[in-house]
């Protein structure tokens, strides 16, 4: 039995193409995942993937974990599959050693904390709600491929704090972090980066050990996921992205739909196959989502898979600030207080605009695809000793060396002893 035959007609139009660049555009309830599972099963039956050389890379350790149970449970087991962060850590641990011969850093459990000892130093005392905004601001900076002083100078308000306070927080809190032989997860992909960029020999095993890449959520990368990735790549082309724009839901994090909207302009040569038949919905609910994307850029067509029964149109109800929401009832009907609107007051609704101002409280620090927090994604860094994806040992996943320099700007470091991303280089 073949793996493509459990697929519909476009899921295997995706699923059988296994060489070269490939974009799937899967809308929701599209079976994308079913897609990605299957397509690797297919290139390991058939012998145009060894298992071990293939990276399937998303964002949240459960979908990674949910990832490898399919995968196996279709017999491709061996098949790497992991988020970003983990993959970073999991090849600083396994190549830095030999590079730098330095104590290990560890990786911090808190920016939160590490900015309120910052501030203390400065004499400040803001409120914890700033502190989270100001955690979040430093991850979108460097996930953003900024330094500080370019940061600087956009101009970014945060409340409870002046524009220079907020630039010397950022500094005191590289500082500590420095000081204490510390890295944050966004400087685990600063490091990888830089390090791939500056050694020509990891880059090399690197791109040895791993030939096939699949990206999930491809909508949501951010500049330096996309700069990480186009270094694993190297000048290859076996790369297969899946996403949906209109489900992108992490912009105000620094991720960029232009990644994937851009994918056949920056790949001539690509295989681009649309998912639309929807296997989750009705079609009162489908006709209003597709009314609410229509428009947008990379907006898909859902239809759906059959008509089992009828259902009633769904409500959408548009309010002038989150302060006037109001609690639905039990039905799911928006009460009072709100203006009703019909399917073509498009754009009232959308996942992309209900985090695009993403409340403090939900903004913490740490990062968005490291799944149920930092200690999955050290263990997730774990794996066979001698993959450089996967170095394990008796190291422990949080043994990460830290060469001479500073680790995320290896390759960009500035002639005065700076470096690109503001912290210092070390002696």
């Amino acid at each position: 039995m073949s793996a493509l035959d459990a697929l519909d007609e476009r899921q295997r139009a995706a699923a059988s193409v296994l060489r070269g660049p490939v974009a799937v555009l899967a809308g929701a309830g599209t079976g994308k995942t079913r897609v990605i599972t299957h397509r690797i099963a297919h290139g390991v039956d058939t012998g145009a993937y060894s298992p071990s050389r293939v990276m399937a890379v998303t964002f949240t350790a459960k979908a990674a974990g949910e990832l490898r149970g399919r995968l196996r449970a279709l017999g491709g087991e061996g098949v790497a599959a992991r988020t970003f962060h983990a993959t970073a850590l999991a090849q600083l641990n396994f190549f830095w050693p030999t590079l730098a011969g330095s104590p290990a850093p560890s990786i911090i459990d808190n920016k939160v904390r590490m900015l309120g000892q910052a501030a203390d130093a400065m004499r400040l005392r803001p409120r914890t709600a700033t502190l989270r905004d100001i955690a979040s601001e430093i991850e979108w900076r460097k996930v953003s491929m900024l330094s500080i002083d370019q940061y600087a100078a956009l101009g970014r308000p945060i409340s409870g704090v002046d524009a220079g306070q907020l630039v010397e927080l950022m500094r005191g809190y590289e500082a500590l972090k420095d000081d204490r032989r510390q890295l944050d997860f966004e400087d685990v992909l600063l490091a990888c980066a830089g390090m791939l960029e500056a050694e020509p020999r990891v880059a090399a095993s690197v791109h040895e050990q791993y030939r096939h890449f699949t990206v999930d959520e491809f909508q949501d990368v951010s500049p330096l996921q996309n700069r990480l990735l186009e270094l694993w790549l190297g000048d290859r082309h076996d790369i297969c992205v899946v996403g949906d724009a209109s489900q992108t839901i992490y912009s105000f994090a620094g991720a960029q739909q232009r990644f994937l909207l851009e994918f056949e302009r920056r790949h001539p040569d690509a295989t681009v196959v649309r998912l639309e038949t929807n296997y989750r919905s009705q079609p009162p609910i489908l006709t209003v989502a597709n009314a609410l994307m229509h428009g947008r850029p990379g907006a898909l067509e859902l239809v759906p898979a059959r008509e089992q029964f009828s259902a009633d149109a769904p409500t959408v109800t548009a309010y002038d600030t989150e302060g006037r929401r109001r609690p639905a009832s039990r039905r799911g009907s928006p009460r009072a207080s709100g203006r009703r609107v019909t399917v073509g007051d498009r754009g009232a609704l959308s996942r992309a605009c209900a985090v695009r101002r993403a409340p403090a409280g939900a903004r913490r620090g740490g990062d968005r695809d490291v799944g149920p927090g930092r200690d999955q994604v050290l263990r997730d860094a774990g794996g066979a000793p001698g993959d450089p994806g996967a170095p394990g040992g008796s190291r422990g996943p949080h043994r990460a060396r830290v060469p001479a320099r500073c680790p995320a700007c290896a390759a960009r470091a500035r002639p005065d002893g700076g470096a690109s991303c503001g912290r210092r280089r070390s002696a």
